[in-house]
């Protein structure tokens, strides 16, 4: 199983988009060492396996399911992408657990200046609120963020400089949609509580 962390280590460009099979631009010298046929890679919080490369960009095939839940439905030619490759045996552990699943697609609601940082207010599938907490994790665009309020129908996040700097974040706008992956840690805890009440 691949794993990643929602620590982001570049952002690419989507190239091009030819029925699901997209080519996205590396420019990180570390990411390229770790792209090969068959390795998976983060692209804006979503699991791929990468079919093909060469220097300076890879491919993956994105299914139907795939693009009618997440933001790749949607996505064109020009669009930034967050790009994690998975954790490797040697990496450090930073972040939080992230699969690379995607639960949903969230729309932004604001984005707000907040100091010299910026308030991100989030509307979401309110199904997906009981995963939620304040001071909790959670995975935008693949990136590993704590969530700052939490609502039944929207959060807020708030964005430092350097993940505003180093993200494609600082690209989107209100009514832009973005990939959301709730902690899978949530999911267990759930799926077992009712083995421990009985």
């Amino acid at each position: 199983m691949s794993m990643f962390t929602g620590i982001i280590k570049d952002v690419g460009t989507i190239l091009s988009n030819h029925n699901g099979l997209f080519r996205i631009s590396v420019t990180s010298a570390d990411v390229q060492k770790k792209i090969h046929q068959g390795a998976s890679m983060s692209v804006n919080g979503t699991c791929f396996t990468i079919v093909a490369h060469n220097d300076g960009w890879f491919e993956f095939q994105a299914i139907p399911e795939t693009l009618y839940r997440t933001t790749f439905g949607k996505a064109r030619a020009g669009d930034t992408v967050n790009l994690e490759p998975c954790l490797g045996p040697a990496d450090v552990f930073e972040g939080h657990i992230v699969q690379g699943h995607v639960d949903g697609m969230g729309s932004i609601h604001s984005v707000e200046p907040e100091g010299n940082s910026y308030i991100f207010t989030i509307d979401f599938d309110p199904s997906l609120s009981k995963y939620l907490v304040e001071k909790g994790s959670i995975a935008v665009n693949g990136i590993s963020l704590t969530i700052v309020t939490a609502e039944h129908n929207s959060f807020t996040i708030a964005i430092i400089p350097y993940t505003w700097d180093h993200t494609n974040l600082s690209s989107l706008s209100e009514g832009d949609s973005v990939n959301i992956e709730v902690d899978v840690l949530a999911k267990y805890i759930e799926k077992l509580l009712p083995h421990f009440k009985s």
